[in-house]
């Protein structure tokens, strides 16, 4: 479902000078004991970013997701982004989430990177759905522009790739925008912040129990700690 997305995203790392790391083996690919479902996760080295990873589930008609994040390296305090995309084939079930995901809370970080994404918002009707979530505190890493969908087949095949691409872009350009301006967080809050996000999002985040359901417990405990949120197991009291 997600091989054009997929391939569009790392057409854009690589034209950013992006290159592959490795990924340690046990976290590269993951197939379940029954072998009908995968996990390949992979880790790119990209100029300005301190780390920005891509994760593939491949459950066929049941479900398919397409997840990645990138850090911004600590001297730039540009929003995290997010990119969290889920479908259901046998339902025809589309749920999609876009986001800059800001650092702070204040009208002066939105004013400076949140132009691109409130237009986003406002030209694609059927991803400016309100997020709601027994989950997530919404005020808390998500902005108020997200690009959330819940939709079906026209919006996955139709809508979906046009707002992708888009975001890709707005998202590139506030990178640029990052690079002409003074940084409103300085770099030592920016690192905690990260901590923040990753031992929020590692308590959060329903993937830990999904996963679980296909690879087992032990595995995707460390897979989310060790992976996807490595700095959720900084200790921030150790590092002053």
């Amino acid at each position: 479902m997600f091989d054009e997305l997929l391939g569009e995203l790392t057409k854009n790392i690589l034209e950013h000078g992006g290159k592959k790391l490795t990924v340690p083996n046990e976290f590269c690919e993951r197939v379940s004991k029954k072998g009908n479902y995968k996990l390949n996760s992979w880790l790119w080295d990209v100029p300005e970013f301190r780390r920005w990873r891509v994760t593939r589930f491949d459950a066929g008609n049941r479900l398919q997701v397409l997840n990645s994040v990138a850090y911004p390296h600590y001297q730039n305090d540009m929003p995290i982004m997010g990119i969290d995309i889920l479908w259901f084939e046998k339902k025809q079930k589309l749920v999609a989430i876009l986001d800059f995901q800001p650092l702070v809370q204040d009208k002066e970080y939105f004013d400076r990177y949140f132009d691109g994404l409130k237009s986003l918002k406002k030209c694609f009707n059927e991803f400016n759905s309100d997020m709601k979530s027994n989950i997530y505190d919404p005020s808390k890493y998500f902005s108020p522009w997200a690009l959330f969908c819940k939709g079906g087949s026209f919006e996955a095949e139709n809508i979906l790739p046009k707002v992708f691409s888009s975001f890709l872009k707005n998202y590139w350009l506030n990178l640029d925008l990052s690079k002409a301006n003074e940084n409103h967080i300085k770099s030592q809050e920016v690192s905690l912040l990260h901590i923040d996000y990753d031992k929020y999002s590692a308590e959060k985040d329903p993937a830990h129990s999904l996963f679980s359901g296909f690879f087992g417990k032990e595995w995707s405990e460390k897979y989310m700690k060790e992976f996807l949120f490595p700095l959720s197991l900084e200790n921030i009291n150790s590092l002053f």
